[in-house]
């Protein structure tokens, strides 16, 4: 399948991102077919030119991809270079001839997409400095830009930066990207819900207790401590990632599969979502710093003792929250949501837990049913229930049904960012966060942020363990237990 023909124009070329993540997507497309007629104009500061920025992505492919000399040198031609000061308006001149000449070459009718990957100062200028040069009308071909995460820094500058896109970039060329939904599995549970007549009459308050979901990373903050510091782990995981993925679990389903309809439930559930009352925060809420351990016989550093981090930082490395949705489905039903860094494993996933038989015929000790969905890593949807151990007796034994992405070895499961890519190609917004979503999360993140800019606990915890105890309680007030995954989903036997 061919998408669009189009010139694609990464800022922040010379960055880790693109060599990283971008260009490896780009590439596994166009092997597989996906693209066709494309070019890919890097622009950075840094001073280049076409063949040494080739060369620089080749080395990166070679490390990361399977490759084909063929098929590599074949790629790598249609990767062209600029440097252009991005913080100067009259610089970009620069890029008008050598778009020109790109979209004459590859014939792809004015077809642009402008992909952000530098720093997010520049996500409000980059916008007006393309306009000042006309690169952003849509007369000559679609014009499309992607922004990364984060999108503003609280509800206030969020709100602030739209209005700076939204002067010169319309609602529907503007795609805020958010790695996780293009993850197979976060698309697979939709399918799940919606596709099955038998979840729904059981997706819903009167048959679940709880949803857990947690996203783990068993790494430290490596070299990204000067960044992460003004951060966190609400800002770089909950705020965006895994308040997305609550949404998928919660939404109504949409009355067509379209980008508009998809995107007004997401919206409704970040409506939906019970404001953060000061109590909330105290009680329900749980923000954690990792201290150094042992890991594995390996010392590791604790958060403080990363390079880049201020030695008096409260900066948050773990958090948990309670949280409910105030709906005619979910009323009642609260959602547990947890990630931190050095974790013991890394892995992310929602755990649906059913109610339990409302009479215990069998055993005191009934398995709990269970839905488990593995975005990452080792993908599977993994479904817990009861069955008679063998024997004398009928003592319940949980067993489990699974399915695991990996054993569809004949079907080439696209990676998050081939998947945005390809989309954004396309003009399918779907996977994308809408403007009123966006500013519906950060509204509901704000408490938070309020509580720890006035001095907010934050609770230790050592390296490699699953946070603070203080997790542990706030989930066990109500006689529930956080799940303890391994990286890997094992089969129950």
């Amino acid at each position: 399948m061919q998408t669009n023909n189009n010139c694609i124009v990464i800022f922040g070329a010379s960055g880790d991102l693109t060599h990283r993540k971008l260009i490896p997507a780009l590439y596994n497309l166009f092997k597989f077919g996906r693209l066709n007629q494309f070019s890919v104009l890097g622009v950075a500061r840094t001073e280049l030119n076409d063949e040494t920025f080739r060369e620089k992505m080749r080395e990166a492919l070679l490390q990361t991809e399977e490759t084909t000399p063929e098929t590599l040198d074949a790629f790598c031609s249609h990767l062209y270079y600029q440097a252009v000061n991005t913080s100067d308006a009259a610089d970009y001149g620069k890029l008008v001839p050598r778009l020109d000449e790109l979209h004459n070459k590859y014939q792809t009718n004015g077809n642009t997409l402008y992909y952000m990957s530098t720093p997010p100062s520049l996500y409000g200028v980059i916008p007006e400095c393309l306009a000042a040069h006309g690169l952003n009308t849509e007369e000559n071909g679609w014009k499309r830009i992607i922004v990364e995460k984060p999108f503003g820094y609280d509800e206030k500058t969020a709100k602030e930066l739209d209005i700076q896109i939204h002067r010169f970039f319309k609602e529907h060329q503007i795609y805020r990207i958010d790695h996780y939904l293009g993850k197979e599995t976060v698309q697979n549970l939709l399918v799940l819900r919606f596709s099955n007549g038998w979840f729904e009459p059981l997706w819903n308050r009167n048959f679940i207790d709880y949803v857990e979901i947690t996203g783990a990373e068993s790494i430290g903050v490596e070299e990204r401590g000067g960044y992460y510091d003004g951060s966190g782990a609400m800002r770089d995981m909950f705020q965006n990632h895994l308040l997305q993925v609550l949404a998928m679990v919660a939404m109504e389903p949409p009355a067509i599969i379209n980008a508009n309809s998809m995107r007004d439930e997401v919206a409704k559930v970040m409506h939906s979502l019970r404001p953060l009352t000061q109590d909330d925060v105290e009680h329900n809420l749980v923000l954690g710093q990792y201290t150094a351990a042992e890991i594995d016989g390996k010392e590791v550093k604790g958060y403080l003792q990363e390079k880049g981090v201020p030695a008096n930082s409260r900066t948050e490395t773990f958090m948990a929250l309670r949280c409910e949705i105030e709906n005619w489905r979910w009323a009642g039903v609260p959602f547990y949501v947890r990630t931190g860094k050095r974790l013991p494993a890394r892995v992310t996933e929602i755990v649906i837990h059913f109610k339990t038989t409302p009479h215990p015929v069998f055993s005191q000790n009934a398995p709990e049913n269970k839905l488990i969905i593995r975005i990452q890593p080792d993908e599977a949807i993994s479904m817990r229930f009861g069955l008679k151990k063998p024997g004398a007796g009928f003592e319940a034994k949980e067993v489990s049904m699974d399915f695991r992405y990996a054993d569809l070895a004949d079907e080439q499961v696209l990676t998050a960012y081939e998947r945005l890519l390809l989309d954004a190609m396309k003009g399918d917004a779907t996977l994308f966060a809408r403007t009123d979503a966006v500013h519906a999360a950060w509204k509901f993140v704000q408490p938070i942020l309020d509580y720890k800019e006035t001095g907010g606990r934050v609770h230790e915890y050592e390296a490699g363990t699953w946070g603070p105890v203080a997790a542990e309680k706030l989930i066990a007030k109500s006689g529930r237990v956080w799940r303890k995954p391994s990286g890997k989903m094992k089969k129950k036997v």
